[in-house]
């Protein structure tokens, strides 16, 4: 008997919407510094956060890196997603798929995520925050991130330590999935103050 085929570390599936089970490929994680796919089991919970139905919102991927949100995003029904990718490895791949999955939604972007953020006009509904774990600037994000979200707006953030704070943004829930620590905050909390489960 045949041994399995182990699965490839530079491929993902689309886990919910109309492209489920769509293959994603990216660069391998070793050709680029800080490169990082979302996990699965992150993914699942996180759209199970925010509801499997995402239509007519717009999302706004930072470090877009493989894709994996921003393509999921779209599969359930987002109207617009940004993705903003500075790496030129992952851009290409970002447009290459986005091509692939006929997935018109996603505009894809090669900039630095902070300097873009500075020019941008537009407002979102649901942001998702993933930059390299080396990195320290989650004070300038959150300054540049905040002008960019509607009333109520969902921020989710994943990094290499816990977030107690996002600007003035509330802390809806929280998780841990070995080293990444992710983190759902609700822009208005005045308006909405759901409890803060740990799972």
């Amino acid at each position: 008997m045949n041994a399995p085929t182990p699965p490839q570390r530079n491929q993902l599936r689309i886990i919910g919407g109309s492209h489920r089970g769509r293959v994603i490929r990216f660069p391998e994680a070793g050709r680029i510094a800080g490169f990082r796919p979302t996990p699965d089991r992150v993914r699942e919970t996180l759209f199970n956060w925010l509801g499997q139905d995402l239509t007519g919102l717009a999302c706004l991927d930072l470090f877009a890196g493989s894709g994996a949100l921003a393509f999921e995003a779209a599969s359930r029904g987002a109207a617009r997603v940004v993705a903003v990718e500075r790496e030129r490895a992952a851009f290409a791949a970002l447009r290459r798929n986005r091509d692939l999955l006929n997935l018109p939604a996603v505009e894809v972007i090669a900039a630095d995520a902070l300097a873009w953020l500075g020019s941008e006009r537009r407002a979102f509904d649901v942001v998702f925050v993933d930059p390299p774990f080396a990195s320290d600037f989650w004070r300038d994000l959150a300054r540049l991130v905040l002008p960019r979200l509607k009333p109520n707006a969902l921020v989710y953030c994943e990094a290499g330590k816990a977030l107690r704070e996002f600007a003035t943004l509330h802390l809806h829930r929280q998780g841990r999935a070995g080293m990444v620590h992710y983190h759902l905050f609700v822009h208005d909390s005045e308006a909405v103050r759901p409890p803060a489960p740990t799972t």
